[in-house]
């Protein structure tokens, strides 16, 4: 199973990732454990804000390059509904 996921950071931003471990991966992020992506080094996230279940990586990935395509705002929406994934 793999989860696609958006983390909101310190400085107000979102960052979106993929994984197979939702909550190891945020440590990851914040520092706690070893890795981590380059963007959210100096951002600090502080939240999970959404996740959706894929059934596999690459199903996970498409799904990522979705939501990285999105406006920040439209991010903002989909935080606030995550169904809306489905009309996008």
């Amino acid at each position: 199973m793999y989860y696609t996921y958006i983390i909101r950071c310190e400085d107000g931003s979102l960052y979106t990732g993929i994984t197979t471990d939702v909550n190891r991966r945020f440590k990851e992020h914040q520092g706690q454990l070893a890795g981590g992506a380059k963007y959210t080094k100096g951002r600090m996230p502080v939240k999970i804000e959404a996740v959706w279940q894929s059934d596999n990586r690459s199903l996970a990935s498409k799904l990522e390059y979705r939501i990285k395509k999105l406006s920040k705002q439209d991010k903002e929406l989909l935080i606030q509904d995550p169904q809306r994934m489905a009309q996008l």
